[in-house]
């Protein structure tokens, strides 16, 4: 078992920028893929990005492509998710997950979710 807790999120105008943060603890010595997804009211959680044990970046999404960027940082056990160019179609709870291996998937097929963090984008 992975406890994951997110931070960072919170409410900000349209085209401005958040980072939010996924702490790991727990197993964390093991190898482990992460990801971001978001759900909005009334929608299904979709798939954000992703990012393998060693760093490799999935495809992002084509809704946050050239805005949003993953990244992780092993020593930490920490995920990161850096949101730019905020839209008020961003607005969700997003959510961290993480997934046993090397590689990271982007349908919702993870073994551990933290509690989810609320963003809201004004317009």
């Amino acid at each position: 078992q992975v406890q994951l807790v997110e931070s960072g999120g919170g409410l900000v105008q349209a085209g401005g920028s958040l980072r939010l943060s996924c702490a790991a603890s727990g197993r964390t010595g093991s190898t482990y893929a992460m990801g971001w997804f978001r759900q909005a009211l009334g929608k299904e959680r979709e798939f954000v990005a992703a990012i393998s044990w060693n760093g490799y970046i999935t495809p992002y999404a084509d809704s946050v492509k050239g805005r949003f960027t993953i990244s992780r940082d092993n020593a930490k056990n920490t995920v990161y998710l850096q949101m730019n160019s905020l839209k008020p179609e961003d607005t969700a709870v997003y959510y961290c997950a993480a997934r046993t291996g090397m590689v990271p998937t982007t349908t919702p097929n993870y073994d551990d979710w933290g509690q989810g963090t609320q963003v809201t984008v004004s317009s």
